[in-house]
């Protein structure tokens, strides 16, 4: 009974630091935003919570619920990209040398160190007009002498539009798709790949038979630690989109800063938040599934 009082107040010793910072700095302020969802503008700098649903009807008004879908399918599109990209590289990274791996991890997380905002600017002095990647073409178009037959190189418009938000999206997120990847990958059992093989398996048999549904607990982790901040991302979207790739994160940026609707912001928000539970209800559906076997 006393180790039990002992290990008891130890616990609690650990844990209340970051039960309040949790409570104070993420419960507090998010119930706030909550209850002010249901609120009205009063005045200028007032909200007062009468319980209205007005804010979330309004959140399905056909223009809102246009940019929603869109900022969806930009989000989709950019997870399945990142998905395409980043399982060869955790699984190249698995399966190289051991004294290769730390210097390999190191790079993916490399971008880390590095501010998104100065990570995006570098992205548009690439996508520019007379950007990094035009100059490049413009060279590459010259050197095969196209200029003699097509006119001098007109530059590509490669910023301000959904393709640029993509491909920022992808650039900033790959990290959150590679490590959960790498984390399954690592713990897969090669033994069950060999079996499949000596079993008369093809290559590809064995990697959607095997393989995929093997680290699909990655996968899962992997699609929603990217979706869920890509559905909400404001800041590529606005430097790399401008106004013709808004998404509903912008939309949220500009009810609490130009707007000043509070309300109607909170619930927004909220909406995404409702979305973000639906997908780690997803997460652990698929996850209890995975655990009931593999088969070939």
């Amino acid at each position: 009974m006393e180790n039990w009082k002992d290990n008891k107040v130890v616990f609690w010793v650990t844990a209340l630091p970051g039960v309040f910072w949790l409570t104070v700095f993420f419960l507090i302020p998010l119930a706030l935003m909550w209850g002010m969802s249901f609120g009205e503008k009063t005045s200028l700098i007032d909200v007062e919570v009468t319980g209205t649903l007005d804010n979330y009807i309004r959140a399905f008004d056909p223009v809102y619920l246009k940019i929603i879908w869109k900022s969806i399918w930009i989000s989709v599109i950019s997870t399945l990209v990142c998905l395409a990209i980043a399982y060869p590289i955790a699984f190249g990274i698995c399966f190289s040398p051991p004294k290769w791996r730390p210097l390999l991890l190191l790079l993916v997380i490399l971008p880390f160190w590095i501010n998104l905002l100065i990570r995006t600017y570098a992205l548009i002095a690439v996508f520019r007009t007379r950007g990094t990647l035009n100059f490049a073409l413009e060279w590459l178009y010259n050197l095969v002498q196209f200029d003699h037959l097509f006119g001098p190189y007109q530059p590509l418009e490669l910023l301000y539009n959904n393709g640029s938000v993509i491909v920022g999206m992808v650039y900033v997120f790959m990290p959150f798709m590679v490590l959960p990847l790498y984390a399954t990958i690592e713990r897969l059992d090669r033994s069950y790949l060999e079996a499949s093989l000596d079993l008369g398996a093809s290559q590809w048999t064995t990697f959607w038979k095997v393989t995929v549904p093997l680290t699909m607990p990655g996968i899962v982790s992997g699609i929603i630690l990217v979706f869920i901040p890509m559905l909400g991302m404001f800041l590529v979207p606005d430097l790399l989109g401008g106004t013709n790739a808004i998404m509903i994160g912008n939309v949220i940026t500009d009810q609490f800063k130009a707007a000043n609707d509070w309300p109607f912001g909170a619930a927004l928000s909220f909406l995404l938040m409702y979305i973000t539970f639906g997908a780690l209800a997803l997460r652990a559906f698929i996850g209890a599934r995975s655990k009931g076997g593999v088969g070939i």
